[in-house]
């Protein structure tokens, strides 16, 4: 039986890329923090943001375009949102 193709979405892909690009630099400066015990908290606080990206990016890989794929991208923003109002970067 032939597999399905997958739907796809140049726009989820862009934000897919631009989300990849900003974890990377939040990554980074928490990365640059010298305190170990502030450094922590940071990671802590980042792996909700850090686990939706990986989930969505690695979903829309496997099936595309879907209502989980938009779901997991509303989920990776507001968890943005979140760790950026709580946490200085």
């Amino acid at each position: 039986m032939a597999k399905r193709r997958r739907k796809l979405s140049p726009e989820l892909e862009k934000n897919i890329s631009l989300a990849k690009k900003e974890i990377e630099l939040i990554t980074a400066i928490i990365h640059d923090i010298d305190e170990e015990d502030i450094q922590e908290e940071y990671k802590t606080a980042f792996l909700p943001v850090m686990s939706a990206y990986m989930s969505l990016d690695q979903m829309y890989k496997e099936v595309g375009f879907n209502d989980e794929t938009t779901n997991l991208y509303e989920l990776y923003l507001s968890n943005l949102d979140k760790f950026k109002g709580e946490y200085e970067v």
